[in-house]
């Protein structure tokens, strides 16, 4: 059903978009409308990926400077029979993460520094496991021509501010003054409602499948609830210059959206966090057969690698490329942690 929403929103999107260019321009301005917006979805699918990462200052790291975080990614992209993703850490407190990239072929997953210091490894594992549901899905193909329709909408409605006015239904508006308030006003608020409902819809079907991945719908919970909390008391400055790329955070680094309403970019998280308990619940109710994997809510070392011994970051700086990379102190969260194959 996510899957059958999220295509006909994208459809409605598409449409709203070419009926934003009848009413600017009648036939020929659907037209142009419909050439440019294969340009910037062109432009936006190739590049997108550098573009958010290079708008974030975000690092290339591997396993030399952050052996544990490149740990947790490498075994559960193993889990999810995913291609190894490129691995950035931003420079930030706030504790956040999310992913990049055209296909799996080509995904990046960026973790913010303060992810790593205030979550436990099984909370860390619970967020790479969602970011890497979101690209197991194409939510960042998907997502970035939602954002590049979307603004493309907006970028129509300020042209029928200048040449929406004639009634000429061959050269010109064919609904005069009705048709540019309704390419002004109108056109892109539904456009950014669209956008926002697919964003909702493709963080919970992420949550539940994050959680498939990683075995422990309780580590992704917990996560949510301390980065949701964070984020509204530590500012994210990148993000705040870049807000259209608010959508694409496993948390929303503007604001705190307490309810799960139109305008909210992410859905509620006390309900993300209510259906990953039921998701949980459900696994403990469920008979294991022998065939089966083992139930990951249980308090077991089994898992993508078990428990490690190894000392996760070394602390001093690392030169990749010529950049310092970060240092990153691992915490272990201010709570006990929920019990998991990766405590």
């Amino acid at each position: 059903m996510n899957f059958v929403r999220t295509a006909m929103l994208l459809a409605f999107l598409t449409a709203l978009f070419m009926g934003v260019g009848y009413l600017i321009g009648g036939t020929g301005g659907m037209l142009i409308a419909l050439v440019i917006a294969a340009g910037m979805n062109v432009f936006s699918w190739w590049n997108s990926g550098n573009m958010v990462l290079s708008a974030y200052d975000a690092q290339e790291i591997d396993e030399r400077n952050a052996p544990e975080l490149f740990r947790i990614i490498h075994d559960l992209s193993a889990r999810a029979n995913l291609p190894m993703p490129k691995v950035y850490l931003i420079n930030s407190d706030q504790p956040n993460a999310f992913a990049t990239g055209r296909s799996p072929d080509n995904a990046a997953v960026a973790a913010s520094t303060g992810l790593l210091q205030r979550l436990t490894p099984d909370e860390i594992a619970g967020v790479m496991a969602h970011e890497l549901a979101h690209i197991e899905n194409r939510d960042t193909l998907i997502m970035t021509i939602t954002a590049t329709i979307a603004g493309a909408i907006s970028m129509l409605g300020n042209f029928a501010f200048f040449f929406g006015g004639s009634r000429d239904g061959e050269r010109g508006n064919p609904f005069g003054f009705i048709g540019v308030l309704v390419a002004m006003i109108v056109a892109p608020f539904a456009a950014m409602l669209v956008q926002m409902a697919i964003s909702r819809t493709r963080e919970y079907a992420a949550d539940r499948r994050g959680a498939e991945i990683a075995g422990n719908p309780l580590g992704l919970a917990s996560a949510l609830r301390k980065i949701a909390s964070a984020a509204h008391q530590i500012p994210n400055e990148a993000a705040e210059a870049n807000p259209a790329t608010a959508h694409m955070f496993i948390i929303n680094p503007l604001s705190g959206q307490r309810m799960d309403n139109l305008f909210s970019t992410h859905p509620d998280t006390e309900n993300r966090i209510a259906a990953l308990e039921e998701m949980a619940a459900s696994r403990r109710r469920k008979p294991q057969s022998r065939s089966s994997e083992p139930d990951a809510t249980q308090n077991t070392t089994s898992g993508p690698w078990g428990r490690s011994t190894e000392q996760p970051v070394a602390d001093r700086p690392v030169v990749r490329k010529g950049r310092s990379v970060p240092n990153i102190t691992w915490g272990r969260g201010d709570n006990k942690p929920p019990e998991g194959p990766y405590s």
